[in-house]
């Protein structure tokens, strides 16, 4: 029976896998190693139930396997259940890459895994997430079909970045209609931490609806570029959680919201595009609801960029991408209202009502 370790260096010892919190009843988990292109990969299939497992592959230069297999299985749950809570009939999965994407990827290592995602007859999926670009993509459909996010040039949806910023600012705006009793954030101080390709597109749509918004990221070039692009301002101080605000958006890596940040935040509403913004998902989620700060679901609220590529499997068009990303809006009030109901946070609230549509998929297997 697995159970919980205090330390990295017991869990290794013992059960470096299965014994690991994160591992959640994954299915499948698939180590991807090549000498002469220097992949290393590892692809998690969380669950299955409701289609084969779709998500993205990010490329990151880990500290360490032991992060990176972590941050895999986190990654790959998510997936599963946001692919549940929006309706989508896929399951659960995601791929990380071990290096770093300026000076490690080439089309040679993206093409060696994308044939070991072909090697699992279509269970994966993959797409793009940080580190990959549309053009990474397809170099990966090259050797297999089992990719989406292509360009649209070559069939594909395109960039997932613009609808998954859309849905998280649908989210955002629910999540103020639930606080505030209007969904306007004309004048709403917002920061947004994390300016890649969705943050910078979020930016764009809280400067069009009058925002007040200041952002932060590790590249001062692209500070300056979007500051100079919305009119944002660029965070200057040392402890961006404690700053007054409207809403904190996470639209970097995740667990920001942690054991040294959840009691400093000064904000009514955490709402951003990161995944697994929450570090540990049932103590910070109580703790933000004790505080009166209102959360969001991440993966609720970013699964736009999910439904944009899922138009690929199902041959949808914009405007029903546009339709259902809009959706999110009217799902986030409704998993608020019955987090208010019933008393659990609205992470649980989120939780139980995509594990009830894969229970009940299973149950309809099982008859």
């Amino acid at each position: 029976m697995s159970q919980d370790y205090t330390s990295v260096e017991e869990m290794i010892q013992q059960d470096p896998v299965f014994g690991q919190v994160s591992f959640n009843n994954h299915e499948q988990i698939v180590f991807c190693n090549d000498k002469d292109t220097g992949l290393r990969a590892i692809i998690g299939i969380h669950n299955t139930v409701l289609g084969p497992a779709l998500g993205g592959t990010r490329m990151w230069q880990y500290k360490n396997e032991w992060e990176a297999l972590n941050d895999v299985l986190r990654l790959s749950r998510g997936m599963t259940y946001k692919s549940a809570i929006t309706g989508l009939n896929l399951g659960g999965g995601k791929a990380v890459i071990i290096g770093d994407a300026k000076t490690q990827k080439t089309p040679e290592l993206m093409r060696r895994f994308g044939e070991f995602v072909h090697s699992l007859s279509g269970k994966y999926i993959t797409a793009e997430d940080v580190g990959m670009e549309t053009e990474d993509m397809d170099t990966v459909r090259e050797v297999t079909p089992y990719v989406t996010g292509i360009s649209q040039d070559k069939g594909g949806a395109g960039n997932p970045s613009p609808i998954t910023a859309y849905g998280v600012f649908m989210g955002m705006k629910a999540a103020a209609k639930y606080k505030y009793g209007s969904d306007i954030l004309e004048d709403k101080t917002v920061y947004v931490q994390g300016i890649g390709n969705v943050g910078e597109t979020l930016v764009e749509y809280l400067t069009q609806e009058g925002a007040k918004v200041v952002v932060s990221d590790i590249n001062q070039g692209k500070l300056e570029e979007v500051r100079d692009k919305y009119g944002a301002t660029i965070y200057g101080g040392t402890n961006l959680y404690a700053e007054k605000m409207d809403i904190y958006a996470p639209c970097a890596l995740g667990a920001t919201v942690n054991d040294d940040t959840v009691d400093l935040l000064n904000c009514d509403i955490v709402a951003g595009a990161a995944n697994n913004q929450l570090a540990d998902e049932q103590k910070h989620g109580k703790r933000l609801q004790e505080r009166g700060i209102l959360y969001a679901p991440d993966f609720l609220i970013n699964a736009g960029g999910i439904i944009n590529v899922y138009a690929e499997l199902e041959g949808y068009d914009r405007t029903e991408i546009m339709r259902k990303t809009e959706n999110i809006y009217t799902t986030t009030i409704e998993i608020l209202n019955r987090a208010h109901e019933t008393g659990v946070t609205t992470h649980q609230a989120a939780l139980e009502i995509a594990q009830a549509r894969i229970d009940a998929r299973k149950q309809e297997q099982l008859a």
